[in-house]
């Protein structure tokens, strides 16, 4: 009865402030203790209490909020929430930790996905925190606040005009999911590291998007241990499961020439057919691509932390594999591979011709410039503090001359 009582609260769209108020008393569940099950039980107890709340029940002891000042601001932030310069980081801190859930909370009554799939609200809290603490918080990027910057990406581009037009509500709930989703329980090294250390998730997925099968397939199974869809039929949602992997693999960087090659080939030819839906289910991959990938398309501030974050994790990397004296991979290596540097390697080769591409199909709207315009902005920053470090190298240099090695590699990162 208690669920039943909880779950119908929700089933028809809320205000934002009512569901900040639900969220505002679920963060708290974070601080006390640290085994999942005591977190989910007060989740719960929180919820119901506040669907007492919502039916007009008087409670008998008072709620302890979270902070009216901080609970205001999240407010006001998810108020802009389609803007390109909301600030994650910020977020993050306003929600305790758990932006990841309060946007996508937020997120599905903004769409009316809640009301659509009949979701009941205790059961996709449950399935996002579960989302949530499957990622790694001590990792510097594949952690919950990547999703949730990923996943407020992935917002914008659904609501792009050439786009949006078109979605339907299951095409909404399968590209959010799967932003929030597409790193969970990323371990905080990449596959090739898996690989070469043996790991049983690369004999499992025989060194195949080796990663983006494990996030795929951990979401499903938190899917169905919470039962968020259990109440569609079986059709609809071994549909919807195969759909997400679909877009979860998508992201698998080694794939990035495919995506590029067929998308270039739709824009020339002009032949994507947006009430098609597989034309629309490809669009959503690109759209997650770009939303994966889009930190050196932000403004600097939150530009920088996200690549001193990424290649933080990188570093580790290396230090782990030195350790192992194992070979150190391309990019992980401190002491030659500098932030600058890959920054640019990176925005030069990944990210300029996806995002042009992009800018391409949504017909350079607003969104689209700005991001171009700050990608372009941020790598010319790069560059500059890349010509300061190799400044500094060579006057540190006791000969007073650049080293061969050195002046290949600026060679290589000046060169478009």
């Amino acid at each position: 009865d208690h669920v039943k009582a909880c779950g119908s609260v929700l089933d028809s769209d809320l205000p934002t402030p009512i569901l900040l108020c639900l969220l505002g008393y679920t963060t708290l569940s974070g601080e006390i203790g640290t085994k999942k099950k005591v977190k989910r039980l007060l989740s719960f107890q929180r919820y119901f209490h506040a669907s007492r709340l919502l039916r007009g029940i008087i409670p008998q002891a008072s709620l302890y909020l979270l902070d009216e000042d901080y609970l205001g601001q999240a407010r006001h932030m998810l108020s802009k929430v389609g803007t390109w310069d909301f600030d994650i980081f910020l977020f993050d801190r306003l929600t305790n930790g758990n932006s990841l859930v309060t946007l996508l909370c937020h997120l599905f009554n903004v769409h009316g996905l809640i009301h659509h799939f009949q979701l009941d609200m205790v059961t996709l809290h449950r399935f996002l925190v579960m989302v949530q603490e499957d990622y790694h918080s001590q990792n510097p990027y594949h952690n919950a606040v990547h999703a949730a910057d990923v996943t407020q990406a992935m917002h914008c581009y659904l609501r792009e005009p050439k786009l949006a037009s078109f979605l339907t509500p299951s095409d909404i709930m399968l590209g959010l999911l799967a932003a929030a989703a597409h790193d969970v329980d990323h371990p905080g090294v990449n596959q090739p590291f898996l690989i070469k250390t043996k790991h049983h998730l690369a004999s499992l997925y025989q060194n195949v998007s080796v990663l983006e099968n494990h996030h795929w397939r951990s979401t499903i199974g938190m899917l169905r241990e919470s039962r968020l869809l259990a109440h569609l039929p079986k059709e609809v949602t071994q549909d919807m499961e195969q759909q997400l992997g679909s877009l979860i693999l998508a992201t698998d960087i080694n794939r990035q020439n495919e995506f590029l090659i067929r998308l270039k080939s739709h824009l020339d030819n002009q032949d994507l057919r947006l009430e098609d839906a597989r034309d629309r289910h490809f669009m959503l991959q690109i759209a997650l691509k770009c939303a994966d990938i889009c930190n050196p398309c932000r403004l600097w501030e939150l530009s920088k932390q996200w690549s001193e974050r990424v290649c933080e994790e990188f570093y580790r990397q290396g230090d782990l594999e030195q350790k192992f004296e194992l070979e150190i991979s391309p990019l992980c290596n401190q002491q030659k591979d500098t932030i600058p540097s890959i920054q640019i390697g990176f925005m030069t080769y990944i990210v300029e011709p996806l995002f042009e591409r992009w800018a391409q199909f949504t017909g350079d709207t607003p969104l689209s410039e700005n991001m171009l315009n700050h990608l372009r902005r941020n790598k010319a920053k790069w560059r500059s503090l890349l010509h300061k470090q190799h400044s500094s190298s060579r006057s540190n240099d006791h000969s007073g001359q650049v080293t061969d090695s050195q002046e290949q590699t600026l060679n290589e990162e000046e060169t478009p």
